[in-house]
């Protein structure tokens, strides 16, 4: 028997494992320092199209279990998100789970691998859960996934700009 998906598969014909994604660049830094910018959430709108107004909670910093909000926009529309570290391995990994580790919806990662002079950056986005937040359809996840790798492939190039400018100065 085979199954046949469609764009417009309901929620019950999908499955979240199926829009993840990473991608990864070449940056000039050494890990600790790329580390060091990505786990300053504060900053996250200088490598980000999509987020801004961005900080820890009071008292919090870049450790596993702190919870931080920001402001998240996309296709005219603006929200606020709360996410929880879940993953601070200073100069190898950073990841954080939007809507907490016990319920989230979305997993981010970053690692940070040497290699030469620098480092190569990974960026990973998972949807942990179906949400009709996100899309009720596959055509609208698919479209999601498109509009979230085109968001990482922005920030991973921008990041990867700002260090080379620091570099040369």
């Amino acid at each position: 028997m085979s199954i046949t998906v469609t764009e417009n598969d309901p929620f019950d014909a999908l499955d979240a494992a199926d829009f993840a994604f990473a991608r990864r660049a070449w940056v000039d830094a050494a890990p600790a320092r790329v580390y060091e910018l990505v786990s300053d959430v504060s900053a996250i709108s200088r490598w980000s199209p999509n987020a801004g107004d961005v900080s820890f909670d009071p008292g919090a910093g870049p450790w596993d279990g702190a919870w931080f909000s920001g402001r998240n926009h996309r296709d005219g529309k603006e929200w606020t998100s709360r996410s929880q570290i879940v993953h601070a391995d200073p100069g190898a990994a950073f990841g954080f789970v939007v809507g907490g580790a016990e319920n989230g919806i979305v997993h981010w990662e970053w690692t940070f691998t040497p290699q030469g002079r620098g480092t190569v950056v990974q960026q990973s986005w998972t949807l942990l859960r179906l949400d009709p937040v996100l899309g009720t359809t596959r055509a609208e996840l698919d479209a999601l996934r498109r509009y979230m790798i085109n968001s990482v492939e922005t920030t991973l190039t921008t990041l990867a700009q700002r260090l080379a400018e620091e570099r040369s100065s």
